[in-house]
């Protein structure tokens, strides 16, 4: 880890015009079933190597796996059928934006989140075409229902982060670029526990936020009942004020990253896997026992908690 001594007037003064923010006006409001029509769903091989089946929509609305209501999307995995090894794996959904963005606002206003042993949910930011040359931005992610939250961003080599950051969270990782090939990037824990998994679930949800410029990005996290979070985001108001919301979950500058030209065009995704190559293997650690896949296969009934029940994605530029 760099040390956080001898602060010099330039590193101080590109955190501070880093800091400054602007107006975005609405321009994408996800809500209900607005979802089946701006997100498709990806029926791919998980990318992660997860024990899971991402299936195409109208599998998903068949299999009740996806279904909605005028303020709400519920995605989930099935949680009746017991898998053979030899088989795919656990149905599950994963939806990405038809548009892409650059500079922007999104606001996630989350309910519930999938929870359980083996699973990985995420709603995050990227470009699947030539990862990472795009970027990409973690938002919401963790596995196991270990906490808290952890935001992360992953790029292409040559972009780290600065100790003594202006931000609530813990710094995990600096290199965002993993020039070391673990694939870590640069990710930040969130202060409180209930920003992730069951007790995330338990509070109500809450809301992510994640704010893109061209020399930035942020991410705030705001409880259900937490009485500092802005009314802009909470209302799902036509315009929000990020220099209102007050010092960020995590921020990630350009001190020592091209943000500009680490980060392109990025679709919004929104997934839940299972086991691969967090949750499987950190499996053990969380309490796993035996094999992740073969826990997923054989214990369906242990995923009636592994969904999404997602009231909007609001999108501002």
């Amino acid at each position: 880890m760099r040390s956080s001594i001898s602060l010099g007037l330039p590193f101080v003064a590109s955190l501070v015009s880093s800091a400054w923010a602007a107006t975005y006006a609405l321009s994408d409001n996800h809500v209900g079933q607005d979802f089946l029509t701006s997100f498709t769903h990806e029926a791919i091989p998980d990318p992660t190597s997860g024990r899971v089946n991402y299936v195409d929509q109208a599998t998903a609305l068949s299999k009740n796996l996806t279904f909605t209501s005028a303020d709400s999307l519920i995605m989930r995995a099935d949680d009746t059928t017991v898998l053979t090894a030899s088989g795919s794996g656990r149905d599950s959904v994963r939806i990405k934006s038809v548009k892409t963005y650059t500079t922007h606002v999104a606001v996630f206003d989350v309910r519930h989140m999938p929870q359980g042993l083996s699973t990985w949910p995420a709603a995050w930011e990227t470009l699947e075409d030539g990862w990472p040359a795009s970027g990409e931005v973690d938002i919401l992610e963790g596995a196991n229902d270990v906490t808290p939250n952890q935001s992360t961003l992953h790029t292409s080599p040559g972009c780290t982060m600065p100790d003594g950051r202006a931000q609530t969270g813990a710094v995990v990782t600096e290199d965002c670029g993993d020039s070391g090939g673990a694939n870590l990037g640069c990710g930040v824990h969130a202060p409180t526990s209930n920003s992730f998994g069951p007790a995330f679930n338990q509070n109500g949800g809450g809301w992510y936020a994640m704010e893109r410029t061209s020399t930035f990005i942020k991410v705030w996290f705001w409880a259900r009942n937490d009485p500092s979070v802005p009314a802009d985001v909470s209302s799902g108001a036509q315009s929000v004020n990020t220099d209102a919301w007050g010092t960020s979950t995590a921020f990630f500058p350009n001190t020592d990253c091209d943000i500009a030209s680490k980060f392109g065009q990025n679709n919004i995704i929104i997934n839940l896997t299972f086991c691969g190559a967090w949750a499987g293997a950190t499996f053990a650690q969380a309490g796993g026992q035996g094999d992740c896949a073969t826990y997923v296969n054989n214990n369906p009934s242990a995923f009636s908690e592994a969904f999404w029940d997602i009231a909007a994605v609001r999108v501002y530029t």
